[in-house]
């Protein structure tokens, strides 16, 4: 009898607890996690173009040594920040987006010395290095954006009533989102 009564529990329960958000919840933070990985994967790309990049500039500007040294550190140090989706949290994503910031830099610094060079600017295998780095610096704007859009919509589910009970219950935390450096409003100036 007591076995009897613990089974009609579990059938009134059951169609509550699936109607609860949980598994909701939990695709959402899938989505996160695999736009993450899109996120790495653009980073990674620009990470493998600046070695033919450098080496391109080498060739012609081999006395800029401080500015291609400068990508170099930029570039060990944005690689050397491994960062899995679930350790995501505001101060990890801060010290993610200042190392990649710090590569934007030095890629810009070096894109102002290129411009010294006019056989460097007519070599083909610069400018395709520099079109894939454009284009790559597109692709990371586009995956920012995707990962933004799905931890607006994994934090909005959790913060409505009564999905925040469950997300409490079951630890679901909200996620931080990119945003853009202090001063990123303000175009650079570039001086020749």
């Amino acid at each position: 009898m007591r076995n009897l009564k613990w089974i009609f529990l579990a059938v009134i329960t059951l169609p509550l607890l699936s109607g609860c958000g949980y598994n909701r919840m939990v695709e959402l933070e899938e989505g996160i996690d695999a736009q993450w990985s899109q996120v790495e994967n653009v980073y990674q790309r620009r990470a493998d173009l600046i070695p033919n990049l450098v080496n391109t500039v080498k060739g012609y500007a081999s006395h800029e040594q401080e500015t291609l040294q400068a990508v170099i550190e930029a570039r060990s140090k944005a690689t050397s920040i491994n960062l899995s989706a679930d350790q995501l949290n505001e101060q990890t994503l801060q010290n993610f987006q200042k190392a990649q910031d710090g590569l934007s830099s030095a890629l810009s610094r070096l894109m102002v010395v290129m411009e010294r060079y006019p056989d460097l600017k007519a070599n083909q295998n610069f400018l395709d290095l520099q079109a894939q780095l454009e284009g790559t610096e597109n692709r990371i704007a586009v995956e920012r954006r995707k990962f933004n859009e799905a931890t607006r919509a994994y934090n909005t589910y959790i913060r409505k009533f009564p999905k925040n009970i469950i997300a409490g219950m079951f630890s679901f935390e909200p996620r931080p989102y990119f945003e853009s450096d202090e001063g990123a409003s303000k175009a650079p100036e570039v001086q020749f």
